[in-house]
């Protein structure tokens, strides 16, 4: 697991949008924390980093949420879910093994759904501007990722 400390939202999104800039088909990017932890914020900078140019809101109601760039992103947000069964209903699979990145908030909700690799992304706050940033990584690959996010 590695750690980061983050001072402000500016903060936050540059991290998000770089991670966003290295993103390939297939990754899967797990996001948890606490109601306002920043974890939409995260993943509209994330869009961003990946060429969306849409607006990306939490899709809490739609469960996902795609949008084109240079590789489509898949935005889920699976507060709402009650079981990690009813991923499958909504084709989740065809999601995760597919042509775009999946960036799944609560995603501990569904842990037992997720797929064998990931970058698990957790955010506290710390205060009010402040979070601190855990990231945990299934393989080299990811581990890679969130090395690259650490530094400056």
């Amino acid at each position: 697991m590695l750690t980061k400390i983050i001072n402000n939202i500016k903060e936050t999104e540059k991290m998000a949008y770089k991670l966003g800039q290295k993103l390939n088909s297939g990754d899967v990017i797990c996001l948890i924390g606490d109601l306002g932890a920043g974890k939409t914020t995260f993943t509209q900078s994330l869009a961003k980093g990946m060429g969306v140019d849409d607006y990306v809101t939490s899709p809490t109601f739609t469960i996902v949420q795609e949008y084109e760039g240079r590789i489509p992103l898949y935005h889920f947000d699976v507060y709402r879910i009650s079981d990690a069964s009813e991923m499958y209903d909504i084709g989740f699979d065809e999601y995760v093994y597919g042509q775009g990145v999946c960036v799944i908030e609560w995603a501990h909700l569904i842990k037992s759904a997720l797929p064998d690799n990931y970058l698990w992304i957790e955010l506290t706050h710390i205060d009010e501007n402040k979070r601190k940033i855990n990231f945990k990584y299934t393989n080299d690959y990811y581990k890679n990722l969130a090395e690259e996010m650490l530094k400056e």
